[in-house]
């Protein structure tokens, strides 16, 4: 991703003037723990100008994006694969290749937080693609109607599902874009927040399948899978996050002890979140520094 695809956003309320205590029930509200009204309220409550803090916090995805949709230098599609012990056994994604050669090419898949396939996510892999890989944008929403268009709904819809089954979609759709056509075999994965859990969970469960994974602030893999692991992770971490940051230690400690690569970069000033571009916590530098290293990452592991 080149400079120009991170420009620094225009905000009403930036993050300086974000009171602390508001990024967090900003955090308890996007993992689903308390509702718009109730952030609203104790945002307002909290501190004076709380209310207009908590209204800045929410995503501006017009504004936000990076990479257009009709940028020349991708071809963009919406796909529909076999997922089978999946929540529907069907599943969409979005898949977005370079228009530069004919492939094959290294394969990405971009995992979603919380909340289904959002714009955000959807840039994210236009910028994988930009970078130079095939990348495919799985929405585990799309067995019950796809993501809804806001974030509230899709997060009530991804909490309602069956969580193994939502977790055998994204594996499903690592496999379908590890073998596709335009794919020289060789899988990397990175996501965000539940994404970046998920990334974690996929490097344990394909093992040697897959060849490189960038998790962005997402849940370590359970103790008993680390083993398993056989990707070289690039752990991306804010250096606000205490519901994340305190599993890495151990994880980290435990896969190098098995002989596994693991290189974990805290980026200073950070929430979690930082790396999306739609709302205040989005951190320019740190962005941008840590999309860097996770492309040079794939291509180092993919090529």
């Amino acid at each position: 991703m080149t400079d120009q695809m991170y420009v620094e956003q225009p905000e009403t309320v930036t993050q300086s003037r974000i009171d602390q205590r508001v990024f967090d029930l900003y955090d308890e509200y996007c993992h689903g723990r308390i509702d718009r009204r109730t952030f609203f309220a104790r945002a307002a409550a909290v501190t004076v100008g709380g209310l207009a803090m908590a209204q800045a916090l929410m995503p501006n995805y017009a504004k936000a994006q990076m990479v257009q949709f009709t940028d020349t230098r991708i071809k963009a599609s919406y796909v529909s694969y076999p997922s089978p012990g999946g929540t529907s056994d069907q599943m969409k994604g979005y898949l977005v290749r370079p228009t530069a050669g004919n492939g094959p090419y290294g394969a990405v898949l971009v995992v979603h937080e919380n909340r289904g396939l959002n714009p955000y996510i959807e840039d994210t892999a236009r910028a994988a693609a930009v970078a130079g890989f095939l990348a495919l944008a799985p929405d585990g929403l799309s067995p019950v109607g796809g993501y809804p268009g806001n974030d509230d709904d899709g997060r009530e819809m991804q909490a309602k599902l069956e969580q193994p089954k939502l977790r055998t979609d994204m594996l499903n759709s690592a496999k379908f874009l590890k073998a596709h056509a335009l794919s020289n075999g060789k899988l990397g994965v990175t996501g965000f927040c539940w994404g970046g859990g998920t990334t974690n969970w996929l490097a344990a469960t394909m093992g040697a399948d897959m060849q490189a994974g960038a998790p962005y602030y997402g849940v370590v893999a359970a103790a008993d899978l680390v083993k398993d692991v056989r990707a070289p992770l690039l752990v991306h971490l804010a250096e606000t996050d205490p519901n994340i940051n305190p599993g890495y230690p151990a994880y980290e400690a435990a896969l190098k002890a098995a002989g596994r690569s693991i290189e974990v970069h805290t980026y200073p000033g950070t929430q979690h979140g930082f790396h999306n571009t739609s709302t205040p916590r989005y951190n320019e530098a740190a962005a941008k520094l840590s999309w860097e290293r996770t492309v040079a990452h794939f291509k180092k592991h993919l090529a």
